[in-house]
């Protein structure tokens, strides 16, 4: 097949999910599925050899302009560095793609210079919190279906910052999508993944800064009676993310919407609301004394100074404190 491939892919880093969508776009385009079956070899790391690999990738390719060789799980290879041997002076007919997961191979180390200079050295890092939402929308925009910010927002409180967990719900979410309709929402959230739309920590989180006591009570009450849903710990994390954002804002000079996007990095208007909120319902102390309470709730849910009082229990005097 046509194309201009380099003849080493170094893939590594701590997002798995990255390092294997770049692996099968390399071999879905270099190679036919008939050419696959003569010139794609695949390694694995815990029981390949490093000189069996060099003497495959050494070899030409049958009735093919090239050959696939895959390491996958190259961090468990033994005498991995051996593989400079090879980069030295590589086959220009071989792509040799290596994965190397949970971890980065040392930039300085001469293998990964002489890949760079031939070849591609590519890091997938692991995604913060604050970027899932923007990977959620911008993995339905690609499939040209839509999703709100308060949904995409719903699902990174649920499912965290773990793309390989995240994937699948995703894909869940767009064969569930009924006949026409081309937006996830809510409903459909709460439908497939299991998550209450009305009782969740972006509702929580609202209601606490909305000073809404009501619905916080009804929201901590239900966290209560499903605990094994809603952890007491994701919801302190989240609840301290939000706290210690705004803390950020009473120093800022300005404290208008630009200001506020600017100063938290923030890529969309949406949230900008909830800290203009905040700092008309929650004074500077008031902010102080919550992330200190935020902190001794998180040992407490975690057995420090806490024998015996239950996740819920402590869920319910920790809003109390902060609303009061």
């Amino acid at each position: 097949m046509g194309g201009h491939f380099k003849p080493i892919y170094l893939l590594m880093g701590d997002e798995g999910f990255f390092i294997d969508e770049l692996t099968a776009l390399l071999s879905d385009t270099l190679l036919t599925e008939v050419e696959k079956d003569f010139n794609m070899l695949t390694f694995y790391g815990v029981d390949s050899d490093v000189n069996t690999i060099i003497s495959s990738a050494r070899r030409f390719p049958m009735m093919s302009d090239h050959q696939l060789i895959i390491v996958k799980e190259a961090q468990q290879l033994d005498q991995f560095e051996l593989l400079d041997h090879y980069v030295k002076n590589p086959m220009l007919s071989t792509v040799l793609v290596i994965n190397y997961k949970h971890g980065s191979v040392d930039k300085r180390k001469a293998l990964v210079k002489n890949i760079e200079k031939l070849g591609v050295v590519f890091e997938s890092k692991k995604l913060y919190e604050n970027q899932i939402p923007a990977f959620i929308t911008s993995w339905f925009r690609e499939k040209e279906i839509g999703i709100d910010e308060k949904s995409a927002q719903m699902l990174t409180d649920y499912l965290g910052n773990d793309i390989s967990k995240l994937i699948p719900q995703l894909q869940k979410l767009e064969v569930s999508l009924p006949e026409g309709q081309r937006r996830i929402t809510s409903d459909l959230i709460e439908k497939n993944v299991g998550i209450s739309k009305e009782f969740n920590n972006f509702e929580l989180q609202k209601a606490i800064i909305t000073k809404n006591v009501l619905a916080a009570n009804r929201i901590v009450d239900y966290f209560s009676r499903n605990p094994k849903d809603n952890p007491m710990m994701v919801t302190v994390a989240i609840l301290f993310n939000y706290f210690s954002n705004l803390l950020e804002c009473y120093w800022l000079p300005q404290k208008d919407e630009r200001s506020i996007m600017s100063a938290l990095n923030m890529k969309s208007s949406f949230f900008v609301r909830d800290y203009m909120t905040g700092l008309r319902n929650y004074n500077a102390g008031k902010v102080m004394e919550i992330i200190s309470e935020l902190r001794t709730f998180d040992a407490r849910s975690k057995g420090v100074d806490n024998i015996s009082v239950s996740q819920g229990e402590l869920l319910k005097e920790l809003v109390y404190r902060i609303m009061h």
